[in-house]
């Protein structure tokens, strides 16, 4: 297993892991360029709407705004996750590690600081997908597809 991808001396786009790793990174960018257009645009932000977040209640103005917040975050880390999917593919080893220690701080966010909803968000569930699935694809984008077979 290759660990120099995390950190390469040059970006660019001599990645040498595997290709499907790629596309499930594409895949994942796309998802974070989505919802933070929602969180952005909707009325709502998302928090009724999709995170089912009572927001009748005083404050509900002020919970929309930071979810608009949330979005502003969520589009630049999303524009920089397709820059480095067009231009510098071989720093998709370190965007898998930021997506881990990312959605790890969003779990164990939870946990201390639990919002009340009326459903259960699709976050929620997103988060208990991405993390493991991160995890798989930084394996597999740090092992060399050209790694000599032993035998």
């Amino acid at each position: 297993m290759n660990r120099e991808p995390l950190l390469p001396e040059k970006a660019g786009n001599d990645f040498k892991g595997y290709k499907f790793t790629e596309y499930v990174f594409l895949i994942i960018a796309l998802i974070s360029t989505i919802r933070s257009l929602i969180h952005l645009f909707a009325p709502d932000g998302g928090a009724r709407s999709i995170a089912t977040i009572d927001l009748n209640i005083e404050g509900g103005d002020i919970i929309i705004s930071v979810f608009a917040l949330w979005g502003s975050s969520q589009l630049l880390m999303a524009f920089v996750f397709l820059i480095v999917y067009f231009r510098y593919k071989n720093l998709i080893p370190l965007m898998y590690l930021i997506i881990i220690i990312e959605y790890s701080l969003r779990i164990i966010i939870g946990f201390l600081k639990p919002i009340e909803t009326t459903g259960i968000a699709p976050g929620a569930i997103g988060n208990l997908i991405i993390l493991p699935l991160a995890l798989i694809m930084l394996y597999f984008s740090i092992s060399s597809r050209d790694a000599p077979k032993e035998g």
